[in-house]
């Protein structure tokens, strides 16, 4: 593995040589389409480790429904920019522990079973995907990247000054998929923009708070932000999100509801009928 994703990102630095020059380390470096690349060559792993990421293969219906009917539903909003350069595509681990998803770069998107299995809307799932749709198309992962490393030592690496460097680099890129622990401003921005997909479909676009609602209530998390129970560190601070989607629902002008509400916009028995009941 370490050998493919090395000779991907030597041919991704060596291409950006000329622009590197004119970078400074606040900008991104990769380009879209090394986004995609790099994000096909990590999504060809995770397929290829069963044990570690082990694909549902239950009931296909589940996942029929949840692309068909919510996670392309979301990019077909104008907001979603990078349909045409990205090979967007959703999966879904079977691991019922884990209440959990996560983005590659370039659109590849994974939703652990754990995670299905304990929202109880399509509108939660919907801004569950929307989030994660925003991390691919903010590129985010790539970003922290050229942060992380520096275009110093990204121009040593092409110049071959430390070629060591770039097999470190791609070490850390999948082992354990360290590099998708974001940031709190990328999902302060990754639900923002959830918000932003959503306006454009059928969910209710504040669905992206109800799953920390949920957690909130099942006692999951406390009212500290500093005290959470059981939640990953690449999703901190429930509490405040569930408080910003909110101000941000209130902005604009949007009625703001649970996810104990019902109607159109939150599909509790749709989520029942396609989702839920169809796990054995």
């Amino acid at each position: 593995m370490k050998i493919i994703i090395t000779r991907v990102i030597s041919c991704i630095l060596l291409s950006l040589l000329p622009f590197i020059y004119s970078c400074d380390t606040g900008i991104n470096i990769f380009s879209l389409q090394d986004d995609a690349q790099l994000g096909q060559e990590l999504n060809a792993q995770i397929q290829s480790d069963p044990a570690e990421y082990p694909i549902f293969r239950g009931d296909p219906a589940i996942k029929s429904y949840i692309v068909s009917q919510i996670f392309n539903q979301i990019l077909q909003s104008p907001q979603v920019k990078y349909t045409d350069v990205f090979n967007y595509q959703m999966e879904i681990i079977d691991d019922d522990s884990t209440l959990n998803a996560f983005a590659l770069p370039g659109g590849y998107v994974y939703v652990y079973s754990g995670l299905l299995k304990y929202l109880n809307s399509s509108a939660a799932l919907a801004g569950v995907l929307g989030h994660e749709i925003a991390h691919a198309e903010l590129r985010h992962a790539t970003q922290r990247m050229t942060a992380y490393y520096g275009v110093s030592i990204l121009l040593n690496i092409i110049l071959g000054e430390n070629p060591s460097q770039l097999e470190e680099i791609a070490a850390n890129l999948f082992v354990g998929l360290g590099f998708l622990a974001n940031s709190r401003a990328d999902e302060d921005q990754a639900d923002d923009y959830s918000i932003k997909y959503l306006e454009d479909t059928r969910f209710y676009p504040g669905g992206v708070m109800f799953f920390f609602e949920q957690m909130r209530d099942d006692g999951l998390v406390s009212s500290n932000a500093d005290e959470i129970a059981t939640f990953l560190s690449t999703h901190p601070d429930p509490i405040d999100r569930i408080n910003k989607t909110q101000e941000r629902l209130q902005q604009a002008g949007i009625q703001i509801k649970s996810y104990t509400d019902t109607g159109d916009d939150i599909l509790h028995e749709e989520y029942q009928q396609n989702v839920l009941s169809r796990f054995h």
